[in-house]
């Protein structure tokens, strides 16, 4: 009977999950074992259930970006949309410039006619 209700109360808190993945020093037995001896309606999971958990996961994020990579693949992008554009640009003004047959050849004429 404690096995559903346990099973249950896991699905309500999927916060469990999150801290199972971050800390792999836990995992379910023992949580269940916490579950057994205090019950749901105790302070002890307010450790488990904080929501700061998905904030530092955040800032840790940001504090591990290299800023000095950053701004060498943003370089890196520029420069290759520069050539791009120089590339459209320059192929648009060269198709303008060229002239087509003025006349369209007829059918009977051949290549050698």
């Amino acid at each position: 009977m404690k096995k559903e209700a346990f099973k249950e109360f896991a699905k309500l808190h999927p916060e469990l999950i999150t801290y199972l993945k971050n800390n792999p020093s836990m995992n379910w037995q023992k949580l269940y074992e916490i579950y057994d001896i205090y019950g749901e309606d105790d302070s002890v999971w307010n450790n488990y259930f904080s929501n700061t958990s998905s904030n530092t996961n955040i800032t840790d994020m940001f504090k591990n970006i290299d800023t000095k990579k950053v701004q060498e693949h943003i370089g890196t992008a520029q420069k290759a949309l520069n050539l791009i554009q120089e590339l459209t640009t320059k192929g648009g003004e060269t198709i303008e410039g060229i002239k087509g047959p003025s006349l369209p050849r007829p059918i009977t004429k051949f290549f050698g006619d």
